[in-house]
C-alpha cells in the first residue's frame, strides 16, 4: 500500500510538471510583452491569445478592446492614456500602460542634396613647421595645441572663420606680443599662448597649423515636416574628414544636387556616389545641427521627390519588423527612384539610439548600379507598409549590399519635433 501512494505522488508531480512545461511558452511569450505600448490614433495592437487570458482596460475613452479566437486586439481610438491587465485563471500576469498619441505625417525625401557646414570657430586640421632663421619650428606644437581642438577666441574676440586670424596673426609677430587664445578640446575650455614665428622664405608670420572653418559634401534628404519647416537628412553625423571628429556646427546650408556617376561598391569598398551642387547654388534651407542621427534646421521651400510628395505616417521603433521594404534615393541626375530592401532584424529601442535596423538591399537594378549601398545614400529614407520607418545610415564594409538604419522616431526627436505632443481627449 505504501508503494502505490509513493507512486500515486510521483504521477502527480508529473502530472503537474508536463501542465506546466505546456504552460511555461505561451506564460514566457506574454511576460515579453513591453511594460508600455505607444500607439497612433487609428491603429491597433494585437497579442496572440496563446492561453485563455482575460483582458481588461481602467477605461475604455481611447482604446478599444477585441477579443478573438486567436487574437486579443487593442485599437486605438483617440488620444489619452490607459492601463491593459491581462489575467490568467484570475491571476493578474501581466499591466501594460497604453499611451494613444495623434496622428503625425511627414513628406518623405529621398532628394540627392549639398551639404555645407560652418565650424564653431576654426578647426585645427594638422601642424606644419615653420622656416626661421633658427630652424624648424611649429609655434602650434610649442603651444600644446592638439588636432582637433577650436579656435574660438583671439585676443578677446571671437573668431568665426579663417580670415578672421591672419590680422592677429601678423599683428602679434610684428608687435612680439605672443597671442591670447581660447581653445575648445572635447567640450572643454582652454587657454594658452602663442607667439607666431616668421617664415624666412615667405616673409609673413605663422602658427604652425593647418586650419579649418568649413566643410561640405553630398547626402540624402530624409524626411520634411511642412507645418514647422523642419528636416532632417543623413542619418549619421558628419565628421571632419582630417581629424575624424564630429564638426561642431555654427551654421551651414543646404542646396540642391545632382548625381552624375556612381563609384560602384565592392567587398573592402562601399563605393560612393559622385553629385555636383546646382549651378546657381541656391540655399533651400539652413543646418543648425549635426548629431549621431544626422543634420538638422529648416528649408526655405518644399522640394518634391516626384515619388511620394504628400505627407505619410511613420512608424515607432516598436512597431517596425523584418521583411520587404524600399528606400528612396537618387543614382542618377536628381531623379528619386524607390528600390526593394530587406529588413533583416530590427530592435525595438526605448530610448534614442543609432543603428537601429539592419538592411540588405534585394532590387536587382540597384545591386547592378551601385553594389548596394554607397556613400551618399545616407538618409535615403525607408518605406515599409505605407509608413516612414527610418533612414539608411551605414554600409557593412565587407558586405556593400548590406548596412545599418536608424528609426525614424530617433531623427524626430533630434528635429525637435514632438510626436508625443499631448491633445486633450475627445468629449464622450
Amino acid at each position: 500500500m505504501k508503494f502505490i501512494w509513493i507512486n500515486r505522488i510521483i504521477g502527480g508531480i508529473l502530472l503537474v510538471s508536463l501542465l506546466l512545461a505546456g504552460l511555461y511558452q505561451p506564460l514566457r511569450e506574454y511576460l515579453t510583452i513591453p511594460g508600455k505600448i505607444v500607439l497612433f490614433e487609428g491603429e491597433s495592437y494585437n497579442i496572440p491569445k496563446m492561453l485563455p487570458v482575460t483582458a481588461t482596460v481602467s477605461a475604455e475613452q481611447n482604446v478599444s478592446l477585441n477579443e478573438q479566437t486567436n487574437f486579443i486586439t487593442l485599437g486605438a481610438e483617440q488620444p489619452g492614456t490607459n492601463e491593459l491587465l491581462l489575467d490568467f485563471a484570475g491571476l493578474p500576469i501581466k499591466k501594460v500602460d497604453v499611451e494613444v498619441i495623434k496622428n503625425f505625417k511627414v513628406i518623405p525625401g529621398g532628394q540627392s542634396i549639398g551639404v555645407k557646414l560652418n565650424t564653431l570657430g576654426v578647426l585645427v586640421v594638422g601642424h606644419h613647421l615653420v622656416k626661421t632663421a633658427e630652424g624648424k619650428k611649429s609655434p602650434g606644437e610649442i603651444a600644446h595645441i592638439k588636432v582637433g581642438d577650436r579656435i574660438t577666441e583671439i585676443n578677446g574676440i571671437k573668431i568665426e572663420k579663417m580670415a578672421d586670424v591672419s590680422h592677429f596673426v601678423q599683428q602679434s609677430g610684428k608687435d612680439s606680443k605672443p597671442l591670447q587664445l581660447v581653445i575648445n578640446r572635447e567640450n572643454e575650455e582652454i587657454k594658452t599662448t602663442l607667439l607666431p614665428l616668421k617664415d624666412k622664405d615667405e616673409g609673413v608670420y605663422k602658427l604652425g597649423l593647418y586650419i579649418r572653418d568649413s566643410a561640405a559634401g553630398i547626402g540624402t534628404m530624409t524626411f520634411y515636416h511642412p507645418e514647422t519647416r523642419k528636416y532632417g537628412a543623413l542619418g549619421h553625423v558628419i565628421s571632419d574628414m582630417d581629424t575624424k571628429k564630429p564638426i561642431v556646427v555654427k551654421d551651414g546650408q543646404v542646396v540642391r544636387s545632382t548625381v552624375t556617376s556612381i563609384d560602384k561598391g565592392s567587398n573592402g569598398d562601399p563605393g560612393e556616389k559622385l553629385a555636383s551642387f546646382s549651378a546657381n547654388r541656391s540655399v533651400i534651407g539652413d543646418i543648425s545641427k549635426n548629431s549621431p542621427f544626422g543634420i538638422f534646421g529648416k528649408l526655405n521651400q518644399q522640394i518634391p521627390n516626384g515619388v511620394l510628395d504628400k505627407p505619410m505616417p511613420i512608424t515607432l521603433s516598436h512597431e517596425v519588423k523584418e521583411g520587404p521594404a524600399q528606400i528612396l534615393t537618387v543614382v542618377n541626375g536628381s531623379a528619386v527612384q524607390p528600390f526593394d530592401i530587406e529588413i533583416v532584424s530590427t530592435i525595438p529601442q526605448k530610448f534614442p539610439a543609432t543603428k537601429g535596423m539592419v538592411l540588405k538591399v534585394t532590387d536587382p537594378e540597384l545591386l547592378e548600379k551601385t553594389g548596394g549601398i554607397v556613400q551618399g545614400m545616407s538618409g535615403s529614407p525607408i518605406i515599409q507598409d505605407g509608413k516612414l520607418i527610418g533612414a539608411v545610415t551605414h554600409v557593412f564594409v565587407n558586405d556593400p549590399a548590406s548596412g545599418y538604419g536608424v528609426h525614424i522616431e530617433w531623427m524626430l526627436n533630434e528635429a525637435g519635433i514632438d510626436i508625443y505632443e499631448k491633445t486633450n481627449a475627445k468629449a464622450s
